[in-house]
């Protein structure tokens, strides 16, 4: 904004996070998505930190609402959560039985198998299309080769899913597949899984 003063502009990300106080090595998801009032001639760090504050007030009270005996060893690790929420809900009333879903792959020791970690995990190298090989890479979002959640929030992320992620639905499914409508058809097998998939992304009958 010209109203700002620019004091964050061509910092890279650990630059940034020590002009902003932050003790993290990698900034992603720890900033709270808000409308934040400025005055003319603040600086763009303030903004910054206040988004952080907001980010670990928020991040606090729905830890304090959590679900009893949940996988999740920390608030962080709800945070993870519910970046993964916030990129694969399309419809907002889904997102507690998304949560639900990866509950249920957590307490069974199943691969998450989130595309959008992938993704996230591949950067500029993503052209769109995800290949088996992008599946089979090593990296710390690659939730399709590594077990339990990626290494860090893979998007920003707003109370709602941050609520889905503490307090999920309670649910059977194991499995979503993207309808092409914004909306998920939740399978509790492969096999009925595996039917979904034909339908909405292979189109077979």
């Amino acid at each position: 904004h010209p109203d700002l003063h620019p004091d964050t502009r061509g910092l890279d990300d650990a630059a940034l996070l020590r002009l902003v106080g932050v003790e993290a090595a990698h900034p992603e998801g720890l900033f709270f998505p808000n409308t934040y009032v400025f005055s003319p001639g603040d600086k763009a760090s303030d903004i910054y930190r206040q988004a952080y504050k907001d980010l670990l007030r928020v991040l606090a009270e729905a830890w304090e609402q959590r679900h009893e005996d949940l996988p999740l060893g920390s608030p962080h690790q709800a945070l993870i959560l519910a970046s993964l929420i916030e990129k694969e809900t399309g419809v907002a009333a889904e997102r507690a039985v998304v949560a639900g879903v990866f509950i249920n792959r957590l307490r069974r020791g199943m691969l998450l198998q989130s595309d959008p970690t992938t993704i996230y995990g591949l950067g500029a190298r993503f052209d769109g299309n995800l290949r088996r090989r992008d599946l089979q890479e090593l990296n710390p979002w690659n939730t399709y080769a590594r077990p339990g959640l990626p290494a860090t929030p893979i998007a920003l992320v707003g109370r709602e899913s941050l609520m889905a992620a503490v307090r999920p639905a309670a649910t059977t499914a194991l499995y979503f597949v993207a309808r092409g409508d914004g909306s998920s058809e939740f399978s509790n097998d492969l096999a009925a899984h595996q039917r979904a998939v034909n339908r909405y992304q292979l189109k077979k009958p």
